[in-house]
């Protein structure tokens, strides 16, 4: 297995365990990342999933070998190889469930476009980033839909073009991490506070906040205040809204 699992008290460690090669996908990673992703949407128990890896490094993008095979692909086995990836990103990007990325070592490639699919991500000061693919010919192009949500547009841009490798606080600066920390022990103790909050949110409302954040960020102004008001109003009648706040009233904490 080139994924490991564990799942205890409603939050699930998935860790890329590749260390040898740097992480690096290949087509058994991308199937097993897709299938334990696919597995959490259906998860109603399912709270938190931590993204990790083993090694040095976070994941250095495709695998040589998995590359070098490409070379004999027609153009329609290409497409087919290259929905699987777009499938597995997806996947992880629509997970019902807040998605935490803890990035060490170098994140190149496809690695930056696991970190852009999480919601939020803890990076060492050490961590180093690049999107790479032009230098040989390639383009960043599966993953881009998921990067331009989470990078600022010029600056996405300027990595896609020139292939240059930035660091962790350039990262931050640019929006793809959240945090930055200098020790193992520091990014351990940001994220464990990230899960105490969204714990203590409601189940529900975290569920619903993730998925409306995506849909209204490029919607039409309108329909959007549309949707959203009638959000909200679904809320404050829900039995998870009328627990939250009676209990805010009640100066206790919710039954959740």
């Amino acid at each position: 297995m080139s994924v490991k699992t564990e799942i205890k008290d409603q939050v699930a460690k998935v860790t890329l365990s590749r260390p040898e090669i740097h992480n690096a996908f290949n087509a058994e990673m991308v199937s097993e990342l897709t299938n334990i992703f696919q597995e959490f949407s259906k998860d109603k128990k399912l709270r938190i999933v931590i993204l990790s890896a083993e090694g040095k490094s976070f994941c250095a993008g495709g695998d040589l070998n998995w590359m070098k095979s490409t070379l004999k692909f027609s153009y329609e086995e290409n497409i087919s190889d290259a929905k699987q990836l777009a499938i597995m990103f997806k996947a992880i990007y629509e997970c019902p469930v807040p998605v935490i990325g803890r990035i060490q070592g170098t994140a190149i490639g496809g690695g930056v476009g696991l970190v852009s699919v999480c919601d939020m991500a803890c990076a060492l000061e050490s961590a180093k980033f690049a999107l790479s693919e032009v230098r040989i010919g390639l383009l960043p192009a599966v993953i881009s839909p998921f990067v331009l949500r989470k990078i600022i547009p010029g600056e996405a841009r300027r990595y896609f073009l020139t292939s240059e490798r930035f660091d962790a606080n350039e990262a931050r600066r640019i929006g793809l991490i959240s945090e930055v920390t200098k020790t193992i022990e520091e990014m351990d103790l940001k994220i464990q506070g990230w899960i105490d909050s969204i714990l203590s949110g409601g189940p529900e409302a975290i569920k619903i906040c993730k998925k409306m954040t995506d849909e209204i960020s490029f919607m039409e102004l309108d329909k959007a205040l549309e949707i959203t008001s009638k959000q909200i109003a679904e809320r404050r009648v829900s039995q998870e809204g009328q627990e939250g706040m009676l209990a805010f009233l009640e100066k206790r904490n919710p039954k959740w």
